[in-house]
């Protein structure tokens, strides 16, 4: 079975065309799927089509927040609740095709575990599309996986995929990233894209930011957790070098100027030197080494606590509790 998870934030005109779309590709190729929609804290009536779509369809399922928690939220509670071998992610603003489901399927079945789509001809304002593409670079190196689109809505990959990873701040969009660090096989098809047609966009600059401080954590987690010490270590070392560096030119210039008794132009105590050269050996790594460590600790130890609350569902089981399958399929 193939899980659809579409979250949804204020996309009331879009549902119902998205939900005929999704069916009639299914239906034309013979595809076994369920739908979840997971209602984002929408302020529209989003709900009530999903609503409406979920009692007249036994295979679409519903999660409802309380309040707007982040698409990585979303997804998280989806992939709690699917049923599916196979899980695709889609946004709700008809921007992705579903009739591109057979090709990532058949993409799929090259033996990859994730196909990211790639939004060759992209059909957004040049203010989205242009940081995208230096996002999409930046992401490439700091992380070693080069896709030419992260940010795609459209991703395919194999349930085993999300009992392995775990979604929190901006990071549905390194689903691709956190896979291949796990050792998955990733790939990339490009794929349609349509302009908006109602609604707004939700992309803007804070999105954008956090994106990158996320990145910075997912090049760190994806590297380092493992072997924090190879970065820690490295960044305090290198301070210290500088440090040391310092202090002993200021000894042995001391030392030279006693020995030929000529007395500086100022005490040695008094230059800027000996307060950077002493700055960079307390706190040079110190700085870095905290905001890793805090970054590696939500990473391993923050999912004891869910960060949403689920205000009501539809057809949809329980999501399931951190000891659950999802993160532990042994328990079964």
């Amino acid at each position: 079975m193939l899980s659809i998870v579409i979250p949804v934030l204020n996309e009331e005109d879009s549902l119902l065309e998205l939900y005929r779309q999704i069916d009639r590709s299914c239906s034309a190729n013979g595809i076994d799927a369920e739908i979840v929609f997971v209602d984002d804290g929408s302020t529209d009536g989003s709900w009530r089509v999903i609503g409406e779509i979920a009692r007249s369809d036994p295979r679409v399922s519903a999660i409802r927040f309380r309040r707007n928690f982040g698409k990585a939220a979303a997804l998280t509670a989806a992939l709690r609740s699917i049923r599916g071998d196979l899980v695709l992610t889609m946004d709700a603003d008809l921007q992705d095709d579903p009739a591109e489901i057979p090709r990532l399927l058949a993409k799929l079945n090259e033996g990859y575990d994730v196909v990211n789509g790639w939004k060759q001809r992209r059909l957004d304002p040049w203010h989205k599309v242009y940081p995208s593409k230096v996002f999409n670079g930046m992401v490439g190196r700091l992380t070693g996986l080069k896709l030419h689109d992260h940010n795609c809505g459209l991703k395919l990959f194999r349930a085993e995929v999300a009992r392995e990873i775990r979604l929190y701040g901006e990071m549905h969009r390194f689903i691709p990233v956190l896979a291949d660090a796990r050792g998955f096989r990733v790939t990339e098809l490009a794929v349609n894209h349509r302009p908006r047609e109602h609604g707004v966009s939700k992309y803007g600059i804070k999105r954008f930011l956090r994106g990158f401080l996320d990145l910075l954590t997912i090049a760190f987690l994806t590297g380092f957790s493992q072997r924090p010490q190879h970065l820690l270590g490295a960044c305090g070392l290198f301070s210290f070098i500088l440090g040391g560096l310092g202090l002993l030119y200021l000894a042995a210039q001391w030392l030279l100027m006693h020995a030929v008794h000529v007395l500086p132009e100022e005490p040695i105590g008094n230059r800027p030197l000996l307060i950077y050269s002493a700055a960079l050996l307390l706190l040079g790594g110190q700085a870095l080494s905290l905001g890793l460590l805090a970054e590696l600790m939500v990473s391993l130890v923050g999912r004891e606590r869910d960060a949403f609350s689920v205000w009501e569902m539809i057809g949809a089981e329980e999501p399931l509790n951190p000891k659950s399958k999802i993160e532990n399929p042994k328990s079964e």
